[in-house]
């Protein structure tokens, strides 16, 4: 004690202040740097929401899938043609749009949307697609986009998916157009 007495004795006045300027500035900097990042890192809030979550009578909550909540006709709003074309340029690589086209690694895809899925007869598909009893409709074609490996478990297909809406809704739109006869919008 006598030793901390002796230590504050000896500093002078203009010490003390530099102690407590630095004690001062080190809490202004660790909150300043915490203000700013709240700037710099703002995040918007979503006007959608993503996942549409329902009460229910026994008091459980139950979230709804993001397949049976999609409303099409707003989603299909999003897209456009000729966006479409531009994203399906990752299709490419394994699929061919052309009318007469052959397939490559994956399956033709002229005329997919509302047909039978594995329906090409020349093609070989992944057992899962082959027993997967559904058409290309807008739900079933804008859920395998999201991402394919999750929504018919067991298929070949590798590619990861479009999580970007307007990107799913553009590739769909494209994928109608590219048919002999076009489908109605929903």
């Amino acid at each position: 004690m006598l030793y901390v007495q002796t230590l504050f004795y000896k500093m002078d006045s203009f010490e003390i202040n530099k102690i407590v300027a630095a004690v001062l500035v080190t809490i202004l900097v660790v909150l300043g740097i915490g203000k700013i990042s709240d700037l710099m890192f703002k995040v918007d809030k979503l006007s959608v929401a993503a996942y549409k979550v329902d009460p229910v009578d026994d008091g459980q909550v139950n979230l709804a899938s993001t397949e049976s909540d999609v409303d099409i006709s707003a989603l299909l709003a999003l897209g456009n043609v000729e966006h479409g074309q531009k994203v399906f340029k990752k299709c490419k690589a394994c699929h061919s749009i052309k009318q007469g086209g052959g397939n490559n690694i994956g399956p033709k895809l002229w005329n997919v949307m509302f047909r039978p899925v594995g329906a090409i007869s020349d093609y070989k598909y992944s057992k899962a697609l082959a027993n997967y009893k559904k058409d290309w409709s807008w739900e079933e074609m804008n859920g395998f986009l999201i991402k394919p490996s999750k929504w018919i478990k067991g298929n070949k297909m590798g590619f990861a998916g479009l999580k970007d809406e307007k990107d799913r809704a553009s590739v769909m739109l494209y994928l109608n157009q590219n048919s002999d006869q076009p489908k109605q919008l929903p």
